[in-house]
């Protein structure tokens, strides 16, 4: 086993990093990064697929005129969040309504309107 010069701890991190392969590289990179704290609000964008799907789902129901408004009574919404949900995509919903959106959508995708 070769000696180095200075111990790891010496080294600089970019030397390190040289060395390693890119997948190394970017999960070493991954995990020097701040940590998310615990109970962060979890943004949707790519790290979502399933809620990009449900997003995707969704979109085609409410272009009739008086859906989204109907959808922001039943989740207890005012409409501008529903459509930050499914439009603008800034924000997503609690664990409750994601619930009652899923069947709201299988009634919807069945052809019949929730009577809630």
């Amino acid at each position: 086993m070769a000696k180095t010069p200075f111990p790891y701890s010496h080294w600089p991190i970019e030397v390190l990093l040289a060395s390693l392969s890119d997948t190394a590289r970017a999960s070493a990179r991954r995990r020097m990064a701040p940590p998310r704290t615990v109970g962060a609000t979890i943004r949707p964008g790519r790290d979502t697929p399933l809620w990009n799907q449900l997003v995707a789902d969704v979109r085609p129901l409410l272009r009739k005129r008086g859906e989204k408004a109907q959808l922001a009574r039943l989740l207890g919404l005012q409409r501008q969040a529903v459509n930050e949900y499914f439009v603008s995509g800034r924000r997503m919903p609690d664990a409750e309504r994601t619930l009652l959106l899923l069947e709201w959508l299988r009634l919807r995708q069945a052809g019949r309107k929730p009577a809630w």
